[in-house]
């Protein structure tokens, strides 16, 4: 892989040191539930044709709280298949590309805490951009937690752009979706993608995407996990997690970049639940 620009290497710093801090957030929850749950961290290496690709860090816990939860950051390298370049802004004439960024997904063992899922990135070919969002999968939901969780990336939103939160969670809804069942995922967020052409500015609004997620999802987690909860509470978090798998399996643009790319295939399912169930 080509040595990192100066946009390049900050992108990637970024992440990483998001990651610390959200890994450390979740393992404090773990802690003030009696559990000693920690990250245990797997490096991975990706090579190709050309040579080495980069590679990344797959971190992922299972605790009392978090039955699974993966927090992944990947930079990588190299080009394009002919195919796949074709999908890829600014990548039709020259295959090159360059990716860094941060994937997480955490499905909690109280059905009453929702699932989340949180990714931002920076894609580099013969464009610049960046992308991502967050969104609440909540097995059954919960008007407060809902709004509590817009709100804070309402709010994120607005100190870049007015017109970033109506779009980006319109843009959401539409994303996370299931044509086939004609129902969603979960109740939304915001999603974004090719942000391109103010470097810094969208480098900002995407650093503060990071902090909303991590201010609000930890303050959602500890108002729910004592929760008490049913055996038929259990079968809706099962049964929506089959649902969970199918939009990922089907239709996440994330699960397909990691595969077309030849990324590591630990971390690019490490968005699947533990256990799920199809009725």
């Amino acid at each position: 892989m080509n040595p990192l620009d100066d946009q390049q290497q900050a992108a990637r710093d970024w992440f990483e040191a998001l990651r610390d801090r959200i890994c450390a957030a979740f393992e404090a929850i773990e802690h003030e539930a009696g559990s000693d749950a920690a990250f245990a961290y797997t490096s991975w290496d990706r090579d190709t044709e050309d040579g080495p690709g980069g590679g990344g860090m797959r971190g992922q816990m299972n605790g009392t709280v978090f039955e699974k939860v993966g927090v992944n950051v990947s930079t990588v390298g190299g080009r394009f298949s002919p195919e796949f370049a074709a999908s890829i802004p600014g990548a039709e004439a020259d295959p090159s590309f360059f990716a860094t960024g941060l994937s997480l997904v955490a499905h909690m063992a109280n059905p009453h805490v929702p699932a989340v899922h949180m990714n931002t990135r920076f894609i580099t070919t013969t464009k610049r951009w960046f992308g991502g969002g967050a969104d609440l999968n909540p097995a059954i939901p919960c008007k407060q937690d809902t709004d509590a969780f817009h709100a804070r990336l309402r709010a994120a939103c607005a100190a870049h752009d007015p017109t970033f939160y109506p779009r980006f969670a319109k843009w959401a809804e539409e994303y996370f979706y299931l044509p086939h069942r004609g129902v969603s995922r979960g109740v939304g967020g915001i999603f974004y993608d090719h942000l391109e052409g103010h470097f810094d500015a969208h480098f900002a609004f995407t650093r503060d995407v990071g902090e909303a997620f991590l201010d609000v999802f930890p303050k959602l987690v500890r108002a729910r996990m004592a929760t008490p909860f049913t055996d038929e509470d259990m079968q809706r978090l099962l049964e929506f997690r089959g649902r969970y798998v199918e939009f990922n399996l089907l239709y996440d643009r994330g699960t397909l970049f990691g595969l077309k790319t030849g990324g590591n295939i630990d971390a690019i399912l490490m968005s699947l639940p533990p256990l799920a169930k199809w009725a």
